[in-house]
């Protein structure tokens, strides 16, 4: 935990959740930031994601180990505890996740007569966007307007169009990243028909071609891939998160599917071609400042049938990716460079 700043205000943000969808909080922390100089915000979430902080004054990470010291009501007593000690001016707490987990400290931090705002999912919107009949096809308030919500009930309003991205650092030559996995199978574009898609952009451009992923076994993929196609660089599995960021800061453009690369290129303004498939833009996970019509997609009577992909096919064919032709989205990294 970094020292107590002295500034006026201090507000403590909570969410814990996987790194893209903490990754969209980190503009909108820093719109805020950057509309009020007497502000500090003290951030409370995964232990790993400490570098997505980084570079962003008066925004503080605390690390929360949720599988170990602060496992359970007992352990998050013992980070509310901590938080507390160590910030004892925190006046307000902004729950940008509503789960059991924050519901728990934020109660911790109500006995304490700290000011609460709570993030508003908009479950009713989802399900009626998601549901296989009669579907309401129709754009929700974006997740980054209800994050900017919630510090608004806290008297501390933005707007949307404040900047809020991170500098980049451009490469000595144009790159171009890839990444072709997300954590479930109806929102990732088949790594055949992918392979297709690099191909023909090695033949389009003379850009570097950086391949990004997540575990052992898609690093093994992009390895595997590297191999078949000349000039590929793999980046997955031989970075620090840190490091990582540092690369994806200097792209021309990356090209992810609705998943954390798009959330993380979107931190520095790198403009994202998004691959959708089971999920749709619609549902409010848009990276930050990025543009629908960089979001390829096919038009289906079933889309989106899930808000986060978990959900299994109910067709059974997965139309909405192995129908989606590779020149699509070729054609739309070209449009771009």
């Amino acid at each position: 935990m970094g020292k107590n700043p002295v500034n006026k205000t201090t507000l403590l943000a909570v969410r814990f959740s996987a790194m893209g969808d903490v990754a969209m909080t980190i503009p909108v922390m820093k719109q805020v930031l950057d509309t009020y100089p007497d502000l500090t915000i003290v951030f409370v979430t995964n232990k790993n994601w400490g570098a997505l902080c980084q570079g962003i004054p008066r925004l503080i990470f605390v690390p929360a180990d949720l599988k170990g010291e602060h496992k359970g009501v007992n352990g998050l007593f013992r980070l509310f505890r901590a938080v507390r000690a160590q910030f004892p001016g925190i006046r307000a707490m902004a729950d940008l996740h509503q789960v059991l987990r924050s519901q728990i400290i934020r109660s911790f931090f109500r006995l304490t007569a700290v000011k609460v705002a709570v993030i508003d999912k908009g479950r009713s919107g989802k399900k009626a966007l998601t549901r296989k009949d009669h579907k309401i096809l129709r754009p929700l308030t974006s997740t980054l307007d209800r994050y900017r919500a919630v510090f608004a009930k806290l008297g501390y309003p933005v707007a949307a169009d404040t900047p809020g991205t991170l500098p980049r650092k451009p490469a000595a030559k144009q790159q171009i990243g890839i990444a072709p996995f997300a954590t479930y199978r109806e929102k990732t574009y088949p790594i055949e028909k992918m392979e297709v898609v690099i191909r023909q952009l090695r033949e389009r451009t003379e850009a570097e071609i950086l391949l990004f992923g997540g575990g052992k076994e898609e690093t093994a993929k992009l390895e595997s891939l590297a191999k078949r196609v000349n000039g590929l660089q793999v980046v997955a599995g031989k970075h620090s998160l840190e490091e990582e960021l540092r690369i994806i800061s200097g792209l021309q453009l990356m090209v992810s599917m609705d998943s954390a690369n798009m959330h993380l290129a979107s931190l520095y303004g790198v403009p994202v071609v998004s691959v959708w498939g089971a999920t749709h833009p619609y549902a409010g996970f848009m990276g930050f400042g990025q543009r629908e019509q960089n979001a390829v997609q096919l038009d289906l009577y079933c889309r989106p049938c899930s808000v986060f992909g978990s959900k299994p096919c109910f067709r059974g064919d997965h139309a909405c990716m192995e129908e989606l032709a590779p020149e699509h989205i070729v054609g739309a990294v070209m449009r771009l460079l």
